[in-house]
């Protein structure tokens, strides 16, 4: 026959708290410790005893449990600064944009097509050519470096040169103009 007067095993929940629950002053005064902030050091800690319990299962009876329960802590606390880190916040967008983002003067309103073809003749035969094929031609950039022969990193760097000269050019035509008003009968007006 059984004996039926033996303790039954007890639960997880029994065992974890007989276990680890003695620890959790302890784990709280390291935790502020390092966190020197009391509710940052409650949620520490409160992670820590819920990890702990998820699991337990692997915890050997008998063991230093305070020593797994602080492996533990120190884990969480380390995957926290490490996420933080990878998180940081930025303190001004618009300062850092400024600072990434060249400015690019904006096109006047009252350009002609002799204004720009007349600024287009004025920068380098190798920038007209890219802007040419790409912006009036339309071609992609892949279709642009088989018909000149040339890497597409070449057609893009080009571009992007050309057409900065291009701006450049129309601005200091600009500032030089008489700042007459447009007539009526002016030509159609381009802006790139």
């Amino acid at each position: 026959m059984e004996d039926r007067t033996s303790p039954q095993p007890h639960s997880p929940w029994e065992a974890f708290e007989r276990e680890a629950m003695p620890h959790a002053d302890r784990l709280f005064r390291l935790a502020m410790w390092y966190e020197r902030d009391r509710a940052a050091a409650e949620d520490l800690v409160q992670d820590t005893l819920m990890q702990a319990l998820r699991s337990f299962q692997r915890y050997t009876p008998g063991t230093n449990c305070r020593a797994w329960l602080v492996t533990i802590l120190q884990h969480l606390r380390s995957n926290r600064r490490r996420a933080a880190s990878r998180h940081r916040e930025v303190e001004d967008v618009d300062d850092r944009i400024a600072e990434a983002v060249p400015f690019v003067p904006a096109i006047p309103q009252h350009l002609t097509d002799e204004d720009l073809l007349a600024a287009l003749r004025g920068i380098p035969e190798v920038y007209q050519d890219i802007i040419l094929l790409c912006d009036v031609e339309e071609m992609t950039y892949k279709e642009i470096a088989e018909a000149l022969s040339i890497p597409i990193g070449t057609v893009m760097s080009r571009l992007h040169r050309g057409r900065a000269a291009l701006r450049t050019r129309l601005g200091a035509d600009d500032a030089g103009a008489s700042g007459e008003a447009s007539r009526s009968d002016a030509p159609s007006r381009r802006t790139l």
